[in-house]
């Protein structure tokens, strides 16, 4: 039987690890949400705009097509949020895991926050997300909890992606196959990783209470934490 670390451990590997380097940790997570943030304004002022100036017809267009009462027009906005988001989660946790292999390393906030968008990367990311996505999607119509564990499975086909991009830099990878190699890496640890989340509540609860001013902290430390589940995992296998 293989013996895994604990929350207690992989925390503290963690806090060891941004120990004396907090400032580069929340830099580079908050680099990319600012930039995530802008993005969603710009969207924003954009389809306002459409809305003032454009003529009769054109206005008619963008209340029925855009922003109409079905919610199509948030419904497209969310997913692109959605993707953008895991996109920049996925950069960031890019560079945790080369952080923990080698704790010296110097960080760039930008340029490794947002490695996810060069061409060795992002192509496959993406399809990593819209399979999984329609993946977890489907298996929530049956009901909402095997989503939910599916969603778990899946969770470490990024991070496999890097390793194996890496390990075969000339090779091309799959990104149906880094899923399919979670879901097996999964397998008897899709509990502990709930679990992992939820430990984070009661910080989560009270970096709301800060108005957000805790989120700096603990979005880097989670993130981070979630990394060495995955270091955990392949070391320990």
């Amino acid at each position: 039987m293989q013996n895994y670390k604990t929350r207690s451990e992989l925390k503290n590997d963690t806090k060891a690890l941004l120990k004396g380097r907090w400032k580069d940790a929340i830099l580079l997570n908050i680099i990319p949400t600012i930039i995530s943030i802008l993005i969603t304004l710009l969207f924003a002022a954009l389809v306002i705009a459409l809305v003032n100036y454009s003529d009769a017809g054109s206005n008619y267009w963008v209340n029925n097509s855009m922003m109409s009462d079905d919610g199509t027009g948030n419904g497209t906005s969310n997913i692109g949020s959605g993707i953008l988001s895991t996109l920049f989660t996925v950069g960031i946790s890019f560079t945790f895991l080369d952080w923990f292999r080698n704790p010296s390393m110097e960080i760039q906030p930008v340029k490794m926050g947002l490695q996810v968008f060069s061409k060795k990367y992002f192509l496959r990311v993406l399809l990593i997300y819209i399979i999984s996505t329609i993946f977890t999607t489907l298996w929530t119509l049956l009901f909402i909890i095997p989503g939910i564990i599916k969603s778990y499975a899946y969770s470490q086909a990024y991070l496999i992606y890097k390793d194996r991009s890496n390990l075969s830099p000339n090779e091309k990878i799959s990104s149906l196959d880094c899923i399919t190699e979670s879901k097996n890496l999964m397998k008897g640890h899709k509990w502990r990783l709930f679990v992992l989340d939820l430990s984070f509540l009661g910080w989560g609860i009270l970096s709301i209470l800060s108005l957000g001013i805790g989120l700096l902290w603990l979005l880097p430390y989670q993130n981070a934490t979630k990394v060495a589940f995955y270091e955990d995992l392949i070391q320990s296998n």
